[in-house]
């Protein structure tokens, strides 16, 4: 097929293997939220281009977001972050709502970037918020959801840490080194491209935005000191938190660590695969208490963090610790004997269905031969087959695939048969 359509480039496409995987990370970031007491919520996918340009930073704006005109020529673009939304949809309710208010969330994002491994232009992401609440045990409380979900994966903490360090400390540094405050965006910046660039390129990049040699001294000091964080009040309240929390093994402080993003105030924090095979962070995210009077709301405390499904899924696929993919989630096949007993049979897989178990018929006579070869493929622990012998009698012939043994009950017993089987199989 000469012209065979592709996918858009950076797309994903979810056969069943891929929608269990990420079904799989759903269910774990939905149970790790709800345990913290969090709510569900969700935003538009498509959004007013203005929302970010105030605070989500030029380069997401103008090189990274799908952007469109619409039909009706208001200039518009696919979601590349869910934050703004957020905090415009607060700002609509803020007088209806009851504070602190904890949401989650976990949906689809876009954005314009090279595909490469852990990163792709669609992705799924997990969003959790606490607005409201400006203190660092609401942080550590934060991170502490993130710490869950992965504890809940099987990622220990020798293979996932999350990094953490504090806008105001470094501010703080800063400020004692001379810089002055409206370079404290470039010393972040510089902070943050450490990891990206040469030594001799990062040193020389200080000069051009204007420290001097001793400033910039200072922030190498400053980024070798992993026990500056016993300088600031916010991140020993956060570290005490984080141990009655029983997450302070996953946790460690990192001056290097700053967030790109230009709304984050306070506290901040990174997750990151140990092994360094994926070189993308797991997670990440900071206190925002600014970004809600932006967007035309009353000023608010607020905290989050997001992460992405494509980073995860390939951590856990390298780890080996998803679950074993089931083809079906049928765990059990009625067979068509013959086409004079194909009524039969699906007459018996509607009471089993009416009985609360999840079956697969197969859709046509058939050799059971085959029929079995099927059932094997699908990964179906139970076959349950009416032949001409058992529509005589009114029975069903039960066979357990997992152990072989195959027995003939009642057609009214047939469902209490197959739940004791298929629930000696889970045991």
């Amino acid at each position: 097929m000469a012209n065979k359509i592709q996918a858009v480039k950076g797309t994903r496409e979810f056969y069943p293997e891929q929608m269990a995987l990420r079904n799989f990370i759903y269910k774990k970031v939905s149970e790790a939220a709800t345990s913290f007491g969090y709510q569900e919520w969700d935003a538009p996918f498509i959004e007013p281009i203005d929302l970010y340009a105030a605070k989500s930073g030029e380069e997401l704006v103008k090189k990274q977001s799908f952007t469109f005109t619409d039909r009706g020529g208001d200039f518009v673009t696919l979601r590349p972050e869910l934050t703004p939304s957020l905090a415009r949809m607060i700002a609509a309710k803020q007088g209806e709502l009851t504070f602190p208010v904890r949401w989650w969330s976990f949906g689809p994002f876009w954005r314009y970037e090279q595909p490469q491994k852990g990163r792709t232009r669609e992705f799924f992401q997990w969003n959790v918020d606490m607005l409201g609440v400006d203190t660092p045990e609401a942080d550590a409380e934060l991170i502490a959801i993130g710490v869950t979900f992965m504890k809940s994966v099987g990622l220990t903490p020798q293979q996932a840490t999350v990094y953490v360090n504090n806008r105001k400390l470094m501010n703080a540094e800063f400020k004692s080194l001379g810089i002055p405050q409206e370079k404290w965006v470039d010393a972040l910046g510089l902070v943050d491209r450490r990891s990206k660039m040469t030594l001799a390129n990062w040193d020389a990049y200080a000069l051009e935005i204007g420290l001097s040699q001793a400033q910039l001294d200072g922030i190498k000091a400053i980024l070798d000191n992993f026990d500056l964080w016993k300088k600031n009040e916010e991140l020993t309240r956060l570290f005490a938190s984080l141990e009655a929390l029983g997450v302070k093994e996953y946790v460690k402080f990192d001056p290097g660590i700053t967030r790109g993003l230009l709304y984050y105030t306070g506290t901040v924090f990174e997750a990151f695969e140990t092994s360094g095979s994926v070189k993308r962070a797991i997670l990440g995210g900071g206190r925002y208490d600014n970004l809600l009077s932006d967007v035309g709301g009353q000023p608010l405390p607020a905290i989050g963090f997001a992460m992405g499904d494509v980073v995860m899924g390939i951590i856990l696929k390298e780890k080996g610790l998803l679950p074993e993919f089931i083809p079906s989630p049928a765990p059990v096949l009625v067979t068509v004997f013959d086409e004079s007993l194909m009524r039969e049979s699906y007459s018996l897989a509607a009471d089993l269905r009416n009985a609360g178990i999840n079956v697969l018929c197969y859709p046509e006579p058939a050799k059971l031969q085959k029929q079995f070869k099927f059932a094997d493929k699908m990964k179906v622990s139970v076959v349950v087959t009416v032949g001409p012998d058992e529509a005589a009698n009114a029975q069903a012939a039960i066979k357990n695939l997992m152990n072989g043994e195959q027995v003939t009950v009642k057609r009214e017993s047939a469902a209490e048969v197959v739940r004791k089987i298929l629930a000696g199989i889970k045991s």
